[in-house]
């Protein structure tokens, strides 16, 4: 289960200020007000909170976390959510209230894996943060299985090339040129792909020099 976090909150100083003060970055929040700030409602319930306060504290503060909590803007969630990842995967969480989500207007990020307010008790952040996590190993799952689809379709296509260049220079069938790939990658203790791969920017090569040739 969760036991960290990194918190990205873009609006802290706006909830400590009072509505009524004259100077709105005045850190002088009532104890209530700090109490449903997403920190202090994380803290209360035991877990760890790392505020990043700059970009370049995310590298620092990642390797220490279960999970991510921004604080932000519906259009800053996607920007945010770049950034960590480039560092780490992890569930990320957004925080919901009336700085982060201030209409019903408000398009909100698909990226995320759950949603987190001060208006939650903590059985509901409990289970939502189960929730979350759950989510997170799924499409993590799906986007692994995705990318591994993807790359079995790339090497696909590039043996399929393959096999048509063996076929019009060899004068062979596709069986045949498959047998040959197949062959050829056991002898040089290759994976197929890659011989397919070599024969098809080869041949390319030679049509390029072959068209320049003609050109000249």
């Amino acid at each position: 289960m969760l036991q960290s976090f990194i918190l990205i909150d873009e609006f802290e100083r706006i909830r400590r200020a009072p509505s009524t003060s004259s100077t709105p970055y005045k850190l002088d929040a009532s104890p209530a007000i700090r109490k449903s700030m997403p920190e202090a409602v994380l803290k209360d319930m035991g877990f760890r909170v790392y505020e990043a306060t700059h970009t370049k504290d995310i590298s620092i503060i990642l390797p220490k976390v279960d999970a991510v909590l921004l604080s932000v803007e519906p259009e800053q969630v996607e920007p945010w959510r770049s950034r960590m990842l480039a560092h780490r995967s992890l569930p990320i969480f957004w925080w919901c209230d009336a700085h982060t989500f201030p209409s019903n207007e408000c398009k909100l990020d698909a990226g995320i894996d759950g949603l987190l307010g001060s208006k939650m008790s903590a059985l509901e952040i409990h289970c939502a943060l189960l929730l979350g996590v759950n989510h997170f190993f799924q499409r993590t799952e799906w986007q692994q299985e995705r990318e591994q689809l993807l790359s079995k379709l790339e090497e696909r296509k590039w043996i399929d090339q393959a096999k048509r260049i063996l076929c019009e220079i060899k004068h062979i069938s596709e069986a045949e040129a498959y047998d040959f790939l197949r062959k050829q990658a056991m002898n040089e203790r290759k994976r197929m792909v890659d011989v397919a791969t070599s024969i098809v920017k080869v041949y390319q090569l030679l049509q390029d020099e072959n068209k320049g040739g003609r050109r000249r």
